[in-house]
């Protein structure tokens, strides 16, 4: 399966509405790299309060995209009985550039690569477009730790 939806994310990530924030994933190269879709709508749940004269994306929910996505890409490539009952969560960003405002209303494409895993432990570097044009760029860790 070389596409996932929102319910088949849903399936791999605990993340609800309004958090869950990637609407589709797909080009997938198995614990290798994929690309993200994210809906940024002039009713997302961060525009009413996010400049509401003039919204944009909050930088911080573009590298929790980032995150959702690389989790997304990890989970569908292991077996179910190595992240089921687990958790991935942020460990560090190294680097998060933000280099133009995403505005709602716009498909925010995430293009997501593995760099390197050592255990639980996953390197991810990411860059997020919107028609074409550069909007982000961060790289990132991630872990797999158990449910509490």
């Amino acid at each position: 399966m070389n596409k996932l939806d929102k319910n088949q994310i849903r399936e791999l990530l605990p993340h609800r509405e309004p958090m869950l924030l990637i609407d589709e994933l797909y080009d997938i190269k198995k614990l290798s790299s994929a690309t993200a879709v994210v809906e940024v709508k002039k009713d997302s749940f961060f525009v009413q309060g996010h400049f509401p004269e003039n919204p944009v994306m909050p930088g911080v929910l573009i590298v929790e995209s980032f995150g959702q996505a690389a989790a997304a890409l990890t989970a569908h490539g292991l077996d179910k009985s190595t992240y089921e009952n687990k958790l991935v969560f942020l460990m560090g960003v190294e680097k998060a550039r933000f280099r133009n405002p995403v505005i709602p209303d716009c498909k925010l494409i995430l293009k997501i690569n593995a760099i390197r895993s050592h255990g639980k432990v996953w390197k991810y570097k990411g860059e997020a477009f919107v028609d074409d044009k550069k909007m982000a760029d961060a790289i990132w860790s991630a872990t797999i730790v158990d449910k509490k």
